[in-house]
């Protein structure tokens, strides 16, 4: 291991766009299917929607959040729709896989999706059985990164140390209050949409293009 991280006991990851090439374009399919729940809720055009569903994952986070707050949506029955994409898009990723195995310590998965989906794409990925728990958007009490109190609440739940944490993710804003919190950070810096926003070196220690490949990297693993 690095020495630079050998103090590290658990390592969390984000799923979507990070432990899967952003060029997969899953949330792209995601992003239609949102479009079209708002157009369909709000009986307006696509247009609309679309202005709609951006702007509340800007101000709120996530979509999610947005039409929870605004327009109460029950958050299933929104997860549920969104996520029934086609995830074959993707295959499994078998240097990924052999790094996670070979990787010391507690591995997490930490997303603003659910469980039963980010179960899909780990099943895809080869990635099934590598991780000790999924924190996902209904454990973390609807509050999505980059909210703090979604950072303390996964900490709390699973029996997280900040300090001996290393937290893994596509988008650099996420990364701010992990950092806070006192966790090594990591930005999959790989083109995913708004992943560079607001990004900063004082919250990001690590700067990767692929998760796998990083993880022989600090392991001492050969290409």
């Amino acid at each position: 291991m690095l020495p630079a991280l050998a103090h590290i006991e658990t390592w969390i990851f984000d799923l979507d766009n990070t432990l899967y090439p952003a060029s997969a374009n899953l949330f792209g399919q995601i992003d239609v299917r949102m479009a079209a729940y708002i157009q369909k809720l709000l009986a307006c055009d696509p247009v609309e929607a679309k202005r709609v569903q951006k702007g509340f994952f800007h101000s709120h986070g996530t979509t999610l959040s947005g039409l929870m707050a605004e327009h109460g949506v029950a958050p299933a029955d929104f997860l549920d729709y969104v996520h029934d994409i086609d995830v074959t898009v993707i295959d499994e990723d078998r240097r990924l896989v052999a790094a996670m195995a070979r990787l010391p310590g507690r591995k997490l998965i930490f997303t603003n999706a659910d469980a039963a989906y980010a179960g899909r794409v780990l099943a895809r990925l080869g990635l099934g059985e590598s991780f000790e728990a999924i924190h996902d958007i209904h454990a973390a009490g609807y509050a999505p990164k980059p909210d703090p109190k979604s950072y303390a609440a996964m900490c709390d739940a699973l029996g997280v140390a900040p300090e001996r944490a290393l937290f893994v993710e596509d988008m650099a804003r996420n990364l701010r209050p992990a950092k806070a919190l006192g966790m090594t950070t990591v930005w999959v810096d790989n083109g995913s949409e708004a992943g560079g926003r607001d990004a900063d070196p004082a919250f990001i220690d690590y700067r990767i293009a692929e998760v796998g490949a990083w993880l022989d990297e600090i392991m001492g693993v050969s290409a």
